[in-house]
């Protein structure tokens, strides 16, 4: 027997999620266990990754798929959430919770490993309860088989929602007026102490379920601001004002961050109420595992951005229907389209078009009208859309999957293609694509519309499209200069 059949099989599912990407690269450095990924488009798995694991193709409401990838399997990561962006996710969810158990219990898997969220049911919000609703799912029958459930509050780290929510604020907001809900106390964790006890719950020796809460302490999410401030060099100052409601909250959440209003409406329902703590387990079972405190989570978090070494973001993937890539990677069926074709005047390198190409967005921009780009992304975002404040993980890399302002890489051919897959708002489906060929670039915005209203959007922009892409394609051309080997 090799000494890679002979490791523990470790399932991973919503392994390109923000936890599972951290959590798959974790224990490949570890290397003490085979791994298989478990997720919905295989080619979100960056290729470097998918030499070193299996990868399983599939949802939890496919039983034969999910069967085929629990086969011999020792302990198995459930990392699957819904955000709340369908009126029937937490029916879903517990039906997805229900068939994993069953599943991983028929295939004789030894332990299930769950993270969720901190909150009692008295209390919780619509999420949170969902949340629970799901722990409670998977270790409703712990004399089959084993189910660790860690209960964490707000994860700070690189690209994690709370983070850039919390840097985003310090960053634009000197002085804030704020609802009395942001003294509500919750509990804190940075993202690195988190990988470490979902990696020590492989082999916990324990065979009974077990609930543990983590967290590094109390806070409430105005020190939170405060003291993330400080570890900035910042001075930031809160009013707590009795007018402020939650859907007004998250309008003013979106304005200020990069997260939409579902996500935005979540965190703020999750904060009305206390999620603290409600157990020791964490000391007596982990007691090796000492978390860093909320200020040591935000500087590490701070170096990585610094550095340029977000491994994973908050909006990797979600339940949201245009994250899953599968279904809109391929615009053949567009209806409407702009094309710009611009020759390589000066004979500048494919390969260096390419790089320019996948460096538009983010805090590198989109050019002359970059003005007009910002418009149309505080549009969206006041709509509840992502609008341009999400940015992009890295300055010049890109992956599948990867989020890119109000778009998604759907599709990358290295060297000559890159897919976008617009996520704004809009009446109807949106893609743009560059085709980078060895003596041109061509730039095709594709569209399908939805009805009459979708037919009037698309003529109304365009001679806003004449100025905008005309420009992007030439500038990505002569860009492309700064990117010659």
């Amino acid at each position: 027997m090799s000494e890679q059949q002979s490791k523990p099989i470790v399932l991973i599912t919503g392994a390109t999620g923000y936890i599972g990407r951290r959590l798959t690269h974790h224990l490949l450095a570890g290397n003490r266990y085979s791994l298989r990924l478990f997720v919905r488009n295989r080619r979100k798995v960056q290729a470097a990754t998918a030499e070193s694991v299996e990868v399983f193709e599939g949802t939890t409401f496919e039983p034969d798929t999910l069967a085929e990838a629990l086969k011999d399997v020792d302990t198995a990561f459930y990392l699957i959430h819904s955000m709340g962006s369908d009126e029937d996710y937490r029916k879903l969810d517990l039906e997805s919770a229900e068939n994993f158990r069953r599943a991983a219990i028929a295939a004789g898997v030894r332990r299930i490993v769950y993270l969720g969220g901190l909150g009692n049911r008295s209390s919780a919000s619509k999420h949170l309860l969902s949340r629970i609703e799901t722990g409670e799912t998977l270790s409703a029958e712990p004399d089959k088989i084993s189910t660790i459930w860690f209960r964490a509050g707000v994860i700070v780290g690189s690209g994690s929602a709370s983070f850039e929510i919390v840097r985003n604020l310090c960053h634009k907001l000197p002085f804030m007026l704020t609802p009395r809900w942001v003294r509500s106390r919750t509990e804190a964790i940075g993202i690195d102490d988190v990988i470490s006890y979902l990696e020590q719950s492989v082999e916990l020796q324990t065979e009974e379920n077990l609930v543990v809460d983590i967290g590094s302490g109390k806070i409430t999410f105005q020190d939170m601001i405060t003291q993330a401030a400080g570890v900035m060099g910042l001075r930031r100052y809160l009013v707590a004002v009795p007018v402020l409601s939650p859907r007004i909250s998250s309008y003013w959440l979106i304005l200020f961050t990069s997260v939409p209003y579902r996500v935005a409406a979540s965190l703020v329902e999750g904060l009305k109420s206390e999620t603290v703590k409600e157990n020791d387990h964490a000391r007596m079972f982990f007691p090796e595992i000492e978390p860093l405190s909320y200020t040591e989570s935000v500087a590490q978090a701070m170096h990585e951005l610094e550095q340029n070494q977000i491994l994973s973001r908050w909006c990797d993937s979600s339940s949201e229907k245009a994250c899953d890539i599968k279904d809109f990677d391929d615009p053949a069926g567009a209806v409407l389209r702009d094309t710009r074709i611009v020759p390589y005047e000066n004979q500048e390198s494919q390969n260096a078009v390419y790089r320019s190409v996948c460096a538009l967005g983010g805090r590198n921009g989109w050019f002359r009208y970059n003005f007009l780009w910002r418009l149309r992304g505080a549009l969206d975002k006041l709509s509840g859309g992502y609008g341009l404040s999400r940015g992009r993980r890295d300055t010049s890399e890109l992956r599948v999957g990867d989020a890119l302002d109000f778009w998604k890489v759907v599709d990358i051919k290295p060297g000559k293609r890159l897919l976008l897959y617009a996520q704004m708002k809009v009446p109807g489906q949106a893609w743009l694509e560059f085709d980078v060929q060895p003596e041109q670039l061509v730039q095709t915005a594709h569209f399908i519309p939805h009805g009459v209203l979708g037919r009037l959007y698309w003529y109304s922009v365009l001679p806003l499209h004449y100025l905008v892409f005309s420009n992007l394609a030439r500038t990505v051309v002569k860009e492309s200069s700064n990117y010659q080997n």
